[in-house]
């Protein structure tokens, strides 16, 4: 099969006109703007969970993470040896410290704690973050998946991205985030049975589940190492260290994240529902693993049907979103594109409901001094204004140099870390002074830049979250110190 079939068009269709009923019943339900934002604070732990998870995993785990484990090999995965840890530590030293601060936007927090200049950047660090996240996913969405299972030419591209863009804008400005929490839910059982029904199409074309694992060491993987190394790409230290700093760093300062937290019920609630998004994000991406190892089996034993005649490892990212065009039969191919296209909008809704309710809290409410009259209404603008940067700024991702899982740390995790430190020296560090966590932040940006574009001291990708974690946090401690010491220099004066 080299094309879709009409089944495949009415079930993406079925799904897309799901999205919208969900939004459309829940517009309603929405009477104050913390309806909106926060879900009423009244998430159920088990949706709210979810919906973090499905918020998380959008169309670039999706698809990088069978890439990765094709081309690269199994030992990104051991990183999830490290999510008990992160429940812990996440769920008994974090998740409190944000509850106790009864707040909508994330980043009052650190004014709060430290004053205006801190809170200011933050919330530019996180507008910048999830904004060219969101680019990423529309520009992998439409430009690697889409074309790849219905092939059309580029001139379209703009028109596809704004479609799906408008789609996402729509349900979410209808029903705010209990919307995009229910949307979360549905599109995450989409897409994880997708991946599933792959799995199980592949092994019945190759024989058995143990046919999926290869005979020998492919040549193309990375050799298996055991500890840390700066230089390596992936050992099973590098592995465990980055999805541990990178999960504390996401739960502990980016908005998508404590924004469910917040709006559950109570500090027990909020730790179920990050218990509920651990549990299922390993079981997603121990699916996506297998998804990976499915590709090479499946090519490896029908190389005539790849669709450019170079070597498995060098297309890694494109197999899964070939498979579904070549590999399933009618009607599952739809169910799969409606997958990637859940992966996506998922990840869409959430962000434009955070960077809205950040715009309106940390922007707006926090520099205009008259008062918002409506501010749901206010809200909604937002996320429709947030909508169009996000498909202007798709545009410029493709000159972003790597594989999938490279423009992802490169572009969409940048900031993750030098975000975090902020909230790390303002909760967790009595002396960090404002300036002090300035310069920390704007420090940590420096090394994450200059790692993943200048690849300093030669270190890899997956370094940039540690380091820039690392330095941030130390060279905020010592700006703090110094400033407090010239403070009491001059008061003793």
């Amino acid at each position: 099969m080299n094309s879709l079939a009409i089944l495949d068009w009415f079930v993406i269709a079925v799904y897309l006109l799901l999205m919208l009923g969900i939004g459309w019943y829940y517009n309603s339900k929405n009477v104050t703007k913390d309806d909106y934002l926060l879900g009423g604070r009244r998430l159920s732990p088990l949706a709210a969970g979810i919906s973090l998870f499905a918020t998380l995993l959008s169309t670039l785990s999706y698809l990088s993470y069978p890439g990765e484990m094709t081309k690269h090999g199994p030992a990104i995965f051991i990183g999830m040896l490290a999510f008990p840890l992160v429940y812990f530590v996440a769920g008994w030293w974090l998740i409190p410290k944000i509850r106790q601060a009864n707040v909508t936007s994330a980043y009052e927090i650190l004014e709060h704690r430290l004053g205006v200049k801190v809170r200011v950047l933050a919330t530019w660090m996180f507008l910048f973050l999830r904004f060219f996240w969101m680019a990423t996913i529309v520009y992998v969405t439409v430009n690697i998946a889409l074309r790849t299972v219905a092939p059309f030419a580029v001139d379209y591209v703009g028109m596809i991205s704004a479609i799906i863009i408008l789609f996402t804008i729509v349900y979410t400005v209808l029903g705010g985030l209990k919307a995009v929490v229910v949307t979360d839910v549905v599109q995450a059982c989409i897409f994880l049975g997708g991946a599933l029904i792959s799995i199980l199409v592949v092994v019945y074309h190759i024989g058995s589940f143990g046919a999926l694992f290869p005979a020998e060491w492919p040549d193309h993987w990375s050799s298996p190492k055991i500890g840390f190394d700066l230089h390596e790409r992936s050992t099973f230290g590098n592995a465990l260290l980055m999805v541990f700093v990178w999960y504390i760093a996401t739960i502990g300062s980016d908005q998508m994240a404590i924004q469910r937290y917040i709006g559950t019920r109570d500090i027990k609630d909020a730790r179920k529902s990050l218990g509920v998004s651990m549990f299922t994000g390993f079981i997603s991406e121990t699916l996506l693993g297998f998804v990976g190892l499915a590709m090479l089996a499946y090519f490896t034993l029908y190389p005539s049907l790849l669709e450019e005649r170079i070597e498995i490892g060098k297309q890694a990212d494109k197999l899964f979103p070939r498979f579904i065009l070549v590999g399933l039969p009618q009607g599952l191919s739809g169910l799969l594109i409606a997958g990637l296209l859940a992966a996506a909008m998922s990840s869409l809704s959430s962000g434009l409901n955070a960077v809205s309710s950040v715009i309106a809290e940390d922007v707006i409410g926090r520099f205009r001094k008259r008062k918002v009259k409506d501010g749901l209404m206010l809200a909604k603008k937002l996320t429709l204004l947030s909508g169009a940067i996000v498909l202007i700024l798709s545009f410029l991702i493709g000159y972003v140099p790597g594989n999938l899982y490279d423009v992802i740390m490169k572009v969409v995790n940048l900031l993750v870390c030098p975000l975090f430190v902020l909230f790390f020296l303002a909760l967790f560090v009595p002396i960090a002074t404002e300036w002090g966590t300035v310069i920390g932040g704007l420090t940590a940006i420096c090394i994450a830049v200059a790692v993943a574009y200048f690849q300093v001291f030669g270190i890899t990708v997956l370094w940039i979250s540690p380091t820039a974690l690392g330095a941030g946090i130390l060279m905020g401690i010592i700006a703090s110190i110094i400033e407090r010491l010239i403070s009491n220099t001059r008061s003793n004066s």
